[in-house]
This record gives structure tokens, sequence and C-alpha cells, in this order.
């Protein structure tokens, strides 16, 4: 399902392409695996031999692993979470050497919070491709408590940390990699609010 493209705030994403250069790191979420798997079918020979994957299968459970395991890439890593891996990214990413190619593909939640890890870490923007792949879930922070409510697909949704009803905006924040949600029923709590499924 494509991203619609009327909310100013929400990043644009492309497609992923073989770049010049000897370092690439991927990291991907489950459909986005098929992004790099679509890369791969355009890069020359050689191409993995000094790469790293970064894979969290998610609901894809190991449908890609053989596929991907396949390319030979130099390192592969397999996480059970962008959450889990980012302290090995932030790593990866203060060591790297001038000319690392960053390739982000699959859910806006994952690839927000790479994209923001590896630009806090000094990342050139430039170096950064990202392709979006997969479920349209939105990561959101509730304005109240701050907290963050991951892989929400309903509006209105519960605050997973202060239990507030939240209105999910299409406001997109790049530097929280979260949309903003306000409580919908503020001057009366009780009220009740129909829940749909809006974001698949």
């Amino acid at each position: 399902m494509p991203i619609e493209p009327t909310i100013k705030s929400r990043p644009v994403y492309g497609t992923l392409s073989p770049q010049p250069g000897t370092d690439h790191l991927f990291i991907a979420d489950a459909e986005g695996a098929e992004a790099i798997l679509d890369l791969a079918k355009s890069a020359p020979p050689g191409f993995f031999d000094a790469a790293e994957i970064v894979f969290i299968p998610r609901a894809s459970g190991d449908g890609y692993l053989a596929a991907l395991h396949a390319l030979k890439p130099a390192r592969f890593y397999e996480g059970p979470s962008i959450g889990a891996a980012l302290p090995r990214l932030k790593q990866t990413f203060a060591t790297a050497h001038m000319g690392l190619r960053l390739y982000l593909s699959g859910t806006e939640g994952l690839i927000g919070q790479a994209m923001q890890a590896a630009l806090d870490a000094g990342i050139d923007h430039s170096s950064i491709q990202t392709e979006h792949r997969g479920s349209l879930a939105r990561r959101v922070q509730c304005v109240h408590c701050k907290g963050v409510t991951e892989d929400v697909t309903t509006q209105p949704v519960t605050c997973s940390h202060c239990g507030l009803l939240l209105l999910v905006r299409d406001h997109y924040s790049r530097r929280l990699a979260a949309f903003q949600g306000v409580c919908i029923n503020a001057e009366d709590q009780s009220e009740k609010v129909p829940v749909e499924e809006v974001f698949r």
C-alpha cells in the first residue's frame, strides 16, 4: 500500500539502488527485505562482499532469511526489534569510515529511528537511501506524557504509557521519528469514541 503524499511533514521515500563504494550497511525490517533483494538484482558482482545487513524479521518470521543470507554479506545481524538493534547501530555509526553508504527499508518506525541515529552520529544525509515497504502502522508519541507507542494501526489509540485516548495526528516529527498523538476526549474522558483500524 503506497504512502499518501499529502502529509507535508512526512519524509519522502525513494527506491534503493546500488551506490558506488565498498562500505554498505543495510537496515531493514519485515517486507523491507524485499527492497534489498530487488537492489541485489542490479548490483555489480561482489557488491555484498564487504556489506553488512541488519534485519528485524517482525511478522515475516524466517521468510526472508535464506534469501538475505544467499547474498553472502560480510556480516549479518538478526534482531528482535529496532530498539534492540539501536545500541549496535550507534556503535557502528560511531566507528564508521568516510564513504559509508546506508540503505534503510521497511516500516516508517524502523526508517525514522535508524535515520535519527545515523544523523546524530554525523552520517551525511546524502549517503542515506530509504524505501518504505510493508505496514503503514505508525509510531506515535503522546504529547502529554511523551511516551511512544509502537505499531499503531487504529484511530484513536490508547497511549501505552499513560492510558489517554489519543487522536493520531498526521504531523510527523523527524526529530522524534514519530507521529504526534493528542487526547481526543480531554474535556470528558468518560466519552466513548469509536476506534477504527485505519493504518495497515
